[in-house]
């Protein structure tokens, strides 16, 4: 059995009385408190998640940009000195290999910030898109600290003033006891909400020195769970669950993060296809009419027609009902506001069909 790795907090985390629990090949805390009370810490307060498992690849030099040009979707031009982009990297069928996070941190520095069960995968494409001026780093010396909630702003302004000022999806090269690090205004929960990146051998320091600093605030440690249930309250596509190598951003919802008319990037072909030809299904938002929970892979019905299949779902601790997320097909058949059934179990409930997110909130 291959070992895990292990995140420099995990002593922090125990000490703290976090479940560890397997993830991508990590041990990461899944929850502390439980996943409902952390799932409120952060919708009403604040929250601080450990993300060290993400991947962190820094290019570096002329040539890259046209590396994350010729492999991902969207066009990182428009990205300026300290600002970040969704993105994504396809396959040559135009399916979704990973979608990550792109921060321009310098003139020709960019940290590429993916998923840990697809870090290798991202980290190769790039490497082989990249030509001889480039360097890119896999970077196993980071951690990712993430201050979630309405109130992370004060927490974070406590030990970063500076970070004050950042505007959602923007960073800043910071200075933590004498290093230099990235503050980034951005997330996965749909709060407010901040991701350092701190060193490895400060990172004990600053995660003690940020629950102390909101603990007035009702500042609460996190797990991943957590950052489940909110991501998907939000909307936002898990990779292996809603997004996939079968299914192109054209079907989950993503074309406002493909440039078809940027030049050519792996999957374009595919994806000017599928374009011409008719996007098969779109990934939807399913709100439970009762009191049924959906789990991902549960049939969905529009009367005796199986029209698709859930790739997520949950109890949703702020809206007291259950979500899920599903393929629908033919695409052009819904619009919000239709009625479906889902099969929970052999049980049958009827969820209203919505565009995400299904709660009001905004990291912005």
């Amino acid at each position: 059995m291959r070992q895990l790795k292990g995140s420099p907090l995990e002593e922090e985390h125990r000490a703290l009385g976090a479940h560890m629990g397997a993830f991508a090949g990590w041990s990461m805390p899944i929850q502390y408190a439980g996943t409902l009370a952390e799932h409120r810490a952060v919708r009403e307060g604040a929250g601080l998640f450990d993300l060290t498992h993400l991947g962190k690849i820094v290019l570096e030099g002329n040539g890259a940009l046209e590396a994350i040009q010729r492999s991902m979707p969207n066009d990182a031009r428009k990205i300026e000195v300290g600002a970040a982009q969704y993105n994504m990297v396809l396959n040559e069928r135009g399916g979704i290999v990973d979608d990550l996070i792109v921060y321009r941190t310098a003139e020709h520095r960019y940290l590429v910030v993916p998923n840990a069960a697809n870090t290798s995968r991202v980290h190769r494409t790039l490497l082989e898109a990249s030509d001889g001026p480039t360097d890119v780093v896999l970077r196993e010396d980071l951690c990712i600290l993430a201050p979630q909630g309405p109130r992370s702003p004060e927490v974070v302004a406590r030990v970063f003033p500076e970070a004050s000022t950042l505007r959602y999806m923007h960073s800043a090269e910071l200075s933590y006891m004498g290093r230099t690090m990235t503050v980034s205004r951005s997330g996965y929960t749909g709060e407010l909400g901040f991701e350092l990146f701190v060193p490895d051998d400060l990172a004990p320091d600053l995660w003690r020195e940020l629950l102390g600093a909101g603990r007035e605030m009702g500042l609460a440690p996190c797990g991943l769970a957590a950052r489940d249930t909110l991501r998907l309250e939000m909307g936002y596509p898990l990779h292996g669950n809603d997004i996939s190598e079968e299914r192109t951003p054209l079907e989950a919802g993503l074309s406002w993060a493909v440039s078809l008319d940027k030049g050519d990037f792996l999957g374009r072909d595919a994806l000017t296809r599928q374009k011409e030809e008719g996007v098969p299904s779109r990934l939807w938002g399913l709100r439970m009419q009762d009191r049924l929970i959906p789990r991902p892979h549960y049939r969905v019905m529009s009367g005796v027609e199986e029209v698709g299949e859930t790739t997520s779902g949950t109890f949703s601790p702020t809206l007291k009902v259950g979500i899920a997320m599903a393929y629908l097909s033919p695409r052009e058949r819904f619009t919000p506001g239709d009625r479906v059934e889902v099969d929970v179990r052999g049980r049958w409930g009827e969820a209203e069909v919505l565009r995400p997110p299904f709660v009001d909130s905004s990291p912005k």
